[in-house]
């Protein structure tokens, strides 16, 4: 099973009707006039690229992209900076295949593929050259999200989630260096988060948000109304909050309802799955007049350490985040032009 890595901007990430009303604290005071990125951020990592050759997956920093690229019966997945490309895996595209999950554990990169209907294979290749190896396929019916932690590189391994239905969830991984893969079954369904940690908050769920530490069992029970649909990591946790009208606010909070704040009101929407990127960074979008038509919305990040919420750009198409790096698209998705911002830098 997987999920789109990619959210429409136009589209909001909370199903309305399934919500009732809630308590609205009381909003913030005004907010200073606003700043553009540049202005507030001079010194941060950023980039337009309107020539990049790959549809990007992954982002290693603001210039460096991993992605594919399809070459007339082939499709590549490349590593991409200043318009020198290095092939990692070519594959024919007869075989309808798929690359989809990418990341990177200090000089490697890791990435799922699969072809036709045949089993998720997880690789591996150092960043700097060399022949990539299979590490396994051997990975069940993967469970992934289209977030950030769909693959946890840890202790010198790669976990994935998979399963069947929601009685239980297995917890699967193999070395860096291949080999047999280990299975833990956890009753439930559950997704990867910030490692250690799972999360039940998989879609759909109101009530309450369950974690729970593979290391040492511990256990976190985060409740909410039932106007409230939240999505939560270790540090944060995005609560979105709604009437019958629809879309009330968004508010982020701590996993144990400590430092509750109002975010965003009833014309922002969550841009990305990922909660408080860096523990500090929610990415928002708002919709204009016409996004029914053009798809696109304004992109803002939302700073929790000043309580400030930058605009980053007029009319963005897509949004992702990955390991800190955030990056959308302009242009159309016919002729795209990409963009990014390294949170990290800031």
């Amino acid at each position: 099973m997987t999920r789109a890595r990619w959210i429409p901007l136009a589209v909001a990430l909370v199903a309305a009707g399934a919500l009732l009303g809630g308590t609205i604290p009381a909003a913030p005071q005004a907010a200073p006039a606003a700043l553009t990125a540049e202005q507030l951020w001079p010194a941060a990592q950023r980039a337009d690229l309107p020539n990049l050759t790959v549809d990007p997956l992954y982002f290693l920093d603001a210039t460096t992209a991993v992605g594919t690229f399809t070459d007339g019966d082939e499709i590549q997945l490349l590593i991409e900076k200043s318009g020198i490309v290095r092939e990692l895996r070519r594959l024919p595209v007869t075989g309808e295949p798929r690359f989809e999950v990418v990341t990177a554990a200090g000089d490697e990169l890791i990435w799922t593929e699969q072809t036709g209907d045949g089993p998720v294979e997880i690789w591996a290749a150092h960043q700097a050259g060399g022949k990539p190896r299979r590490l396994t396929a051997d990975t069940g019916n993967t469970l992934f999200y289209g977030n950030q932690h769909d693959l946890v590189v840890a202790g010198g391994r790669v976990y994935w989630t998979a399963g069947d239905g929601d009685r239980t969830t297995q917890i699967r991984s193999v070395a860096l260096t291949g080999g047999a893969v280990t299975v833990r079954e956890e009753t439930g369904r559950w997704a990867l988060s910030a490692w250690p940690w799972l999360t039940d908050d998989t879609g759909g769920q109101t009530g309450a948000v369950h974690m729970r530490n593979l290391e040492n069992g511990k256990e976190l029970q985060i409740p909410f109304s039932g106007a409230e649909w939240a999505m939560c990591d270790p540090s944060w946790c995005r609560v979105m909050v709604a009437t019958s009208a629809g879309l009330a606010r968004i508010d982020l909070m701590r996993p144990d309802g400590s430092d509750r704040r109002r975010v965003a009101g009833p014309d922002t929407q969550a841009a990305v799955n990922d909660v408080a990127v860096l523990g500090r960074f929610e990415i928002l979008s708002v919709p204009g007049p016409n996004a029914d038509l053009t798809g696109t919305a304004a992109l803002l990040v939302h700073d929790l350490e000043n309580r400030r919420s930058v605009p980053v750009a007029v009319a963005a198409d897509m949004a992702a985040t990955k390991d800190g790096v955030l990056w959308w698209s302009t242009g159309g998705q016919e002729a795209p032009v990409w963009h990014t911002l390294d949170l990290r830098t800031i």
